[in-house]
């Protein structure tokens, strides 16, 4: 049943399922937080038809934000079709009637957990990350209040020295999701779980990102054209995650965030829409050169 037609019946349903004065709290929260990127703003988290830590932060800020004209998108580590992905998408949907889609180009919202789309998205498009843990420093000290002061004085020494001491001990920084970035020379943010191949994407970006932390009440931004760089040394150079001479096993692509298939020396894409997409490529190359050699045939009879 469509919106419009819930209204007509006179349904008690709310749109986007959280009352209006939920979404205008949670709306003004972005807000500040689009004003002062990196900094974490408290708003009063709901209950929602899901568990806290999966999801539940992310869901309310596409909740608070999505309008009737929307299409929408939701992903679970670049999947579509995962249990995560599948059940939010089926509750924002059936509670505001909009559209939805699998390919990011069409989409106005996207939701992920732990995933930045691979294709590069565009200025009128917005990402909704989903954040378990939103405190960078939770690794370095766990006083409440210790990390209240070391954000309002941007003391984020231990931060370094903890990266240092990965560094000595490891031969390379093996922190692997959610990597550390300085937003606009000012704030230490975390990046949630996505890995660090999707780090670069945040810097510089025209994308609007906002992170929602439902269990620990937090949500943050980083708008458009903002940097976002890793914390890194002068003389170690940021690097993502390689594996030399792996390439999906479906779509060939080399240059994409790859994972290894249980139980197979094979590796595919993260994200399927992208994935998908690279096979119809050829498919479609193919059928163009069909065509332009069938009506060479045909001229030449």
């Amino acid at each position: 049943m469509s919106v419009e037609e819930l209204a007509e019946a006179g349904a008690t349903e709310q749109f986007a399922f959280l009352d209006e004065s939920s979404k205008r709290e949670i709306r003004r929260a972005l807000l500040t937080a689009v004003a002062v990127p990196g900094y974490q703003v408290p708003f009063a988290s709901r209950e929602m038809p899901v568990a806290r830590g999966w999801g539940s932060g992310g869901l309310q800020i596409t909740l608070a934000i999505i309008g009737a004209k929307d299409v929408l998108k939701v992903i679970d580590q670049g999947d579509d079709g995962g249990v995560n992905a599948v059940n939010l998408r089926r509750l924002i949907v059936s509670t505001t009637g909009v559209s939805w889609t699998t390919d990011v180009r069409d989409a106005t919202i996207v939701q992920t957990r732990h995933r930045v789309p691979e294709e590069p998205m565009r200025a009128d498009q917005i990402l909704v990350l989903q954040v378990p843990v939103p405190e960078p420093l939770r690794g370095v000290e766990r006083d409440m209040r210790e990390l209240a002061r070391m954000h309002a004085e941007a003391d984020y020494s231990r931060m370094w020295v903890s990266l240092y001491e990965d560094l000595v001990r490891n031969g390379v920084i093996t922190q692997t999701t959610g990597y550390p970035v300085l937003v606009n020379g000012r704030y230490v943010l975390a990046t949630t779980p996505v890995p660090r191949w999707d780090v670069p994407h945040f810097d510089g970006s025209e994308v609007l990102f906002l992170f929602g932390a439902g269990r620990e009440k937090r949500v943050y931004a980083i708008p458009p054209h903002t940097r976002a760089e890793p914390l890194t040394f002068e003389d170690v150079e940021f690097q993502v995650e390689r594996t030399e001479g792996a390439a999906c096993a479906l779509c060939g692509a080399p240059e994409a965030y790859l994972i290894e298939v249980p139980g197979r020396q094979a590796w595919v894409c993260s994200d399927t829409d992208w994935c998908e997409r690279n096979r119809a490529a050829p498919r479609a190359a193919r059928s163009e050169a069909e065509l332009t050699e069938t009506a060479r045939s045909q001229n030449r009879a």
